[in-house]
């Protein structure tokens, strides 16, 4: 397993555990894709075709041979300027104003472990899990080199793919579109699966087939997005949960993002990952270098569940960092959907207490403890704690929280500012703002210019001031407006901004780490505005959407559960009437949602009755035991919330020897007809007992013939059946 290099014919060979990538330096020294797939030996290169198709141009090297053509080769690494009219990877505006660029392979180097991003997220690894290849290209005109950086990962069928563009020249360029990984398809007939949404209903699954024409699923707010998620599956037109042919390519980014997918003239597929190209135009002088981020690909031939698996180990264990990327989280209590801006020092203690009664070992004070902050129009940017609000000081809140056997939390917005601040009265040029109009407000706020050092200095400060009164062991990172007038008065490139920000960002998050390694960093973005896998590098948990409506919930966590651990998955209990929908669920269908995440509670605890209570504590109890199997375990997806009856879906470890069926009835009719909810993932010929149950069941036929729902009368009713392997003298 590994990367392998075929001197006579220049083949490339990337093995994992089940799949096989490949491609060749070609005569001319072009890069071209052979073959991603379930795993086979011996060159690919057979596959590909070489005759005059008319209308598709040829490379001067090729002199009269009209056969050979870059508008109908499969590619690794496609650039604009060589004669392929489908989507580049790259594009340059080179200082004459010529777009072109015409990279040829140089030289390459294999070496163990994976290769870094400086700077930038990335999936890492040991020496002896990974091993990465370095390809370098270069054009001979223009003298631009590109370091093509691919990280193969055996035991998850993971490949990685970065490009760092390097200006050799003498003169400026520009970048225009950057994209880290292509894949090309001589054959085949794909889906297109992908995750749009909107604020409070993210990621909703959607499957069309890829029609000729190109497909794109792009963000240009900023933010990765609530909009389209960074993240998209091709799949065979058979491919199912359980068998068939699937590749995701997911973006280890958390700004504005293209993906792409086209069916060309004959009929081949090309797939694109990488950064939008609106407002892009990145300078690079002499000597300078841009690094593209990173895209992480899998490959299944055993449907979608397998894909799923292969990006949930690797986000869970060479993505997500920190103390607490293998721990159990602790189960909170958040004051938002409690108090809201209305809280005091006293409001929290009550509703501490009332947590520490529960079992609940986390209290978060979230927006409002700052400045003059008692609605959502001032104060951003003044991280100055409201020691008239509190009655105290927060390092003496912090004492009074710990002392009643909680842990603290703190909710932040670092990245933003209100007009009605200290800060913007002091420095107004630090927001985003275009010179000589008015600003777009989000929110009533502006952005601050992350891309200047001396902001994030500024802000980095004062809230560190903030967080050293005492120990804070959890921040709430959020951030709720998408970026626009995109303008920096500190450089002539505006570009530029959009990228640097975003390095900006990640420079704040990495300094925050350093400097509270054993605190525990929950992403935001009005919920799920930037819910990627640029984030998890920095906060191992995501709040999943601010829709805590349990019945929304349901598919918003099903499309998450396609590219993202359920480790990862902020997910709570909340008051009904909901919030967001005004709907009305049980306390237990609500509790068995939210155990498909990290596990928390939204709502004010001494508003609950006796009897909610005492189910509150029993909730609490039964994810403390439940969650080391949610945190490691396989996901399966049981049913679509979209179009089954019912929403159902498990979790089972690694050795099989135990899994949690979760089960929310969505619809109910009169008379109603019986369902059964199929198993995944046992042992066809291990037997499994349900705990509370004498009856005993083999893994075939949890798995053939599935368990029934109980009919009973109600709406939107939840079960919970936990399964352990026993022995079975009758077998």
């Amino acid at each position: 397993m590994g990367i392998g290099f075929e001197k006579e014919n220049r083949i490339f060979t990337l093995q994992t555990d089940h799949t096989t990538y490949q491609f060749q330096v070609d005569a001319y020294g072009f890069l071209l894709h052979l073959y991603y797939g379930k795993t086979i030996y011996g060159g690919m290169d057979y596959l590909l075709t070489y005759y005059d198709r008319g209308f598709s141009a040829n490379p001067y090297d090729a002199d009269q041979d009209r056969t050979y053509s870059m508008d109908a080769l499969p590619q690794e690494f496609p650039t604009s300027g060589t004669g392929d009219f489908r989507s580049p990877a790259l594009t340059i505006k080179n200082s004459d104003g010529t777009y072109s660029c015409d990279l040829r392979y140089q030289s390459h180097r294999i070496t163990k472990g994976k290769y870094g991003l400086p700077g930038l997220p990335a999936v890492y690894a040991a020496e002896n899990e990974a091993e990465t290849l370095e390809i370098l290209m270069e054009d001979a005109v223009t003298k631009v080199q590109a370091v093509l950086l691919y990280g193969v990962f055996p035991k998850y069928d993971i490949i990685t793919r970065s490009v760092r563009i390097i200006n050799q020249g003498e003169d400026t360029i520009h970048i225009s579109k950057a994209a880290s990984a292509c894949l090309d398809f001589v054959s085949g007939d794909y889906d297109l699966i992908s995750f749009y949404g909107r604020h409070a209903m993210e990621r909703n699954f959607q499957r069309v087939p890829v029609s000729h024409g190109k497909q794109i699923l792009r963000s240009r707010r900023g933010t990765s997005s609530h909009q389209y998620n960074p993240a998209m599956i091709l799949a065979g037109k058979d491919t199912t949960e359980e068998a068939g042919d699937c590749y995701a390519m997911v973006f280890v980014y958390s700004g504005c993002f293209k993906a792409e997918a086209e069916k060309d003239q004959f009929n081949q597929t090309r797939a694109l990952m990488g950064l939008a190209s609106e407002m892009f135009s990145y300078p690079l002088g002499t000597g300078d270098s841009f690094v593209i981020p990173e895209t992480v690909m899998t490959y299944s031939a055993e449907g979608l569940s397998v894909l799923s698996h292969n990006l949930h180990r690797c986000f869970r264990n060479n993505l997500c960092r920190g103390r607490w990327k293998d721990q159990v989280r602790p189960v909170l209590v958040n004051s938002w959907e409690a108090d809201y801006f209305n809280f005091t020092g006293e409001s929290l203690l009550r509703l501490g207490k009332h947590a520490a009664e529960l079992g609940i070992e986390m209290l978060v004070l979230d927006d409002g403890w700052f400045g003059e902050r008692n609605d959502d129009n001032t104060s951003l940017g003044d991280w100055v704690v409201n020691e008239k609000k509190l009655g105290c000081t927060m390092g003496e809140l912090i004492d009074r929280i710990h002392d009643l056997g909680l842990k603290f939390g703190l909710w932040i917005e670092p990245e933003m500012v209100s007009e009605d601040s200290d800060l913007y009265r002091t420095h107004p040029d630090w927001a985003l703002q275009i010179p000589k109009r008015n600003p777009v407000r989000g929110r009533n706020q502006l952005v601050l210019d992350f891309s200047r050092k001396e902001i994030r200095d500024h802000v980095f400060d004062q809230i560190c001031a903030v967080l050293d009164q005492g120990n804070v062991e959890y921040i709430k990172w959020d951030m709720n407006r998408s970026l626009s007038d995109i303008y920096s008065s500190e450089t002539k490139e505006q570009g530029k901004v959009l990228y640097d920000y975003m390095l900006g960002v990640y420079d704040f998050l990495e300094r925050l780490i350093e400097r509270y390694p054993d605190m525990l960093i929950e992403g935001c973005s009005g919920g799920g505005g930037r819910f990627d896998a640029g984030m998890l590098y920095y906060t191992p948990q995501i709040w999943c959407s601010d829709n805590t409506d349990a019945i929304d919930r349901l598919e918003i966590q099903y499309g998450t559960s396609f590219i993202y651990p359920a480790s990862c998955v902020g997910s709570h209990v909340s008051a009904v009437p909901n919030h967001q929908t005004g709907r009305i669920t049980s306390l237990n269908t609500r509790g068995v949602v939210a155990m498909a995440g990290t596990f928390g509670y939204e709502l004010n605890l001494g508003l609950l009755t006796e009897e909610e209570k005492k189910e509150v504590k029993e909730q609490v109890k039964k994810f403390k035991q439940y969650a080391p199997l949610i945190q490691r375990g396989d996901y399966y997806r049981l049913s679509s919330p979209q179009k089954d009856e019912f929403g159902a879906w498990a979790f089972v470890s690694e050795d099989q020897s135990e899994a949690l069926i979760s089960i929310v009835m969505l619809k109910q009719h009169g008379n109603m007809t019986v369902n059964y909810v199929k198993m995944r993932g046992l042992i066809p010929d291990a037997f499994y007992q349900i705990e509370g149950h004498d009856r005993i069941y083999s893994g075939a036929a949890l798995m053939q013939a599935g368990l029934p729902v109980p009919i009973e009368s109600g709406e939107y009713l939840a079960y919970q059946r936990y399964l352990r392997r026993v022995e079975h003298k009758g077998a």
